[in-house]
């Protein structure tokens, strides 16, 4: 089974149509796991009217939050998506395909941003480019989406709750150095634009590439060396 696991801070408005995506998925083998880290909305409500599975913790952390759904997770598979997500069209049952075809143990996603803007295809393909060589010998996988099975997410003792930014990346790392990881192909997943749009397009894009440097530099982020917020964009 595949358990989907969602981090959440304040995501009334964005979680109902990601959960709309999912079920109307062709690929039913599932569970839905909503992890809020205490939020000051509705969000429970609506997992709960959706019959998702809810945890919750005071703690606002995207990795805290991701361990925590895992814990609870009974899929041997496991699928970290951000609230703000849209799964595409036969998007479950293509991916589960493709990873179990390639025999892998986790895998990223190449990303489309939910917008027409030129600059933000440009920031796409430049992802993508990135992504492709990196996979073979330093992952770069963003939380919004990553697939991973259940006992090597355990393994590792899942995300390191220490790292303030790039837990994602890291978390990656250390498990495709005992396991097999690759970008799915098959798929790609639509990433939303609010953060760019709320805090400007270049100011985000900065805060990426600079710490994307200092981690190549000094190694995970465990200090706040920009504003980063979790969630709660409008």
């Amino acid at each position: 089974m595949l358990s989907i696991i969602i981090p959440t801070f304040n995501e009334e408005k964005y979680l109902p149509r990601l959960l709309h995506s999912i079920k109307s998925q062709d690929y039913k083998n599932y569970e839905i796991i909503i992890s809020d880290a205490n939020s000051e909305d509705n969000t429970k409500q609506v997992a709960k009217k959706n019959r998702c599975k809810f945890v919750s913790s005071k703690r606002r952390n995207p990795g805290h939050q991701r361990n925590n759904g895992a814990q609870k997770a009974k899929g041997d598979v496991l699928l970290f998506i951000d609230a703000d997500a849209i799964l595409p069209k036969n998007f479950l049952s293509t991916i589960m395909t493709e990873f179990t075809k390639k025999e892998l143990d986790i895998a990223g996603f190449y990303f489309i941003f939910n917008s027409k803007k030129i600059i933000y295809k440009i920031y796409s393909f430049c992802f993508t480019v990135l992504c492709s060589f990196a996979q073979y010998v330093k992952p770069i996988s963003i939380g919004a989406g990553i697939l991973v099975k259940k006992r090597y997410h355990d393994s590792v003792d899942g995300f390191d709750v220490t790292i303030i930014i790039g837990e994602d990346h890291e978390y990656s790392q250390r498990i495709s150095k005992i396991g097999k990881f690759r970008m799915i192909t098959s798929k790609k997943m639509y990433y939303s634009v609010r953060r760019f749009e709320q805090e400007g397009k270049f100011i985000t894009l900065f805060k990426w590439v600079y710490c994307a440097f200092y981690y190549l530099l000094k190694g995970p982020i465990r200090k706040r060396i920009v504003d980063y917020k979790f969630g709660n964009f409008s």
